[in-house]
């Protein structure tokens, strides 16, 4: 088994995925950092003096932002799910203003936060797809299938060691993202904030958020769970596009069709909302760290509890599947 995944990892390097991967973390870490500095120090230019430069008092920040969503409550042109939305983050805003938890200066464990909150429905997902669409259907792809089943191994152990490898490399991917976003937010920001204190606990209770069961944490501590859900995410997308590699027999058609999934799923959760089966596609339930703000509810009765039984229930489903299709499937015709 050591050696099948060894194996594994060796092609996956070999194909210079991860120098890939590192090159586009990079250079979007590095937009996304530039671009968060941009607005935060126009903010400042348009609401402190030169003289103040930026010593401005973020509260003064915070209420303004307060009066501008207060603006926004009054236009008719706002729907009703986004009135909604728009006071429950004045109620959050106005917690924050009230406990002192400063959530407007950026620092490198927010902005690491928000990175992954912005990222896990869509780069992330194309990041694990990078390494594992070629996994199976690569191997018919260069007709090296016949050659790799010509082994004296079960072939239950083959996938099971191309699963592994995989689950190794998704963990690398989701490692570096968290360090990159990290030490490029920190050069710019020059702020870490891994001790500044940051809420978690808030719940919506019929619409209306609940900061009762409130707990505060640190900066370190809010970036460990924020990044470990989006582990459990990640895990998720190379289950299924693993499956899609053994279902199809080409790398394009298997790209296509998570690509397609992830694009689809996007207009289901927010042109379809209404329809009870959104709730249960995977692409609907993939921002689990949002859920962390206490302020998330894509679709009317989803939870972090739901979201969390709906991927382990398509984790389930596409391993089983997997599993069962490389072991029948008639490969050496």
């Amino acid at each position: 088994m050591i050696a099948l995944i060894e194996n594994e990892m060796s092609k996956m390097f070999f194909k210079k995925k991860i120098s890939l991967i590192l090159i586009l973390l990079i250079v979007f870490i590095g937009l996304f950092a530039y671009g968060e500095q941009y607005v935060y120090k126009s903010t400042l230019s348009r609401f402190s003096s030169a003289s103040e430069g930026d010593s401005l008092d973020w509260t003064v920040l915070a209420n303004q932002q307060l009066a501008i969503l207060f603006e926004r409550l009054d236009s008719p042109y706002i729907p009703e799910s986004g009135i909604k939305s728009i006071e429950i983050e004045i109620k959050q805003l106005q917690y924050f203003i009230l406990n002192d938890i400063n959530p407007i200066t950026p620092s490198a464990a927010r902005f690491t936060v928000d990175f992954a909150n912005q990222t896990i429905t869509m780069f992330i997902p194309l990041l694990i797809l990078i390494l594992a669409s070629d996994l199976v259907s690569g191997e018919f792809t260069s007709g090296t299938i016949k050659l790799l089943m010509t082994r004296a191994v079960p072939r239950w152990k083959i996938l099971l060691g191309k699963y592994i490898a995989l689950l190794m490399m998704t963990t690398l991917v989701i490692l570096l993202i968290a360090i990159l976003s990290t030490l490029i937010a920190g050069f710019y920001f020059d702020y870490w904030g891994f001790d500044e204190p940051m809420p978690t606990g808030f719940h919506l209770i019929e619409g209306t958020l609940d900061s009762s069961g409130v707990i505060m944490v640190s900066g370190l501590q809010y970036m460990f769970f924020i990044y470990a859900l989006t582990w459990g995410v990640a895990v998720v997308i190379a289950s299924i596009t693993l499956m899609i590699s053994i279902l199809v027999n080409t790398t394009a058609t298997a790209i296509g069709i998570i690509l397609s999934t992830l694009i689809g799923g996007q207009f289901l959760q927010y042109f379809l909302s209404d329809w009870p089966i959104a709730k249960y596609f995977y692409v609907s339930n993939l921002n689990l760290s949002k859920y962390l703000t206490g302020s998330y509810q894509p679709i009317e009765g989803m939870s972090l509890a739901f979201s969390t039984g709906v991927l382990l229930s398509w984790l389930f489903v596409s391993l089983l599947v997997s599993f069962t299709v490389f072991i029948r499937k008639d490969i050496l015709v």
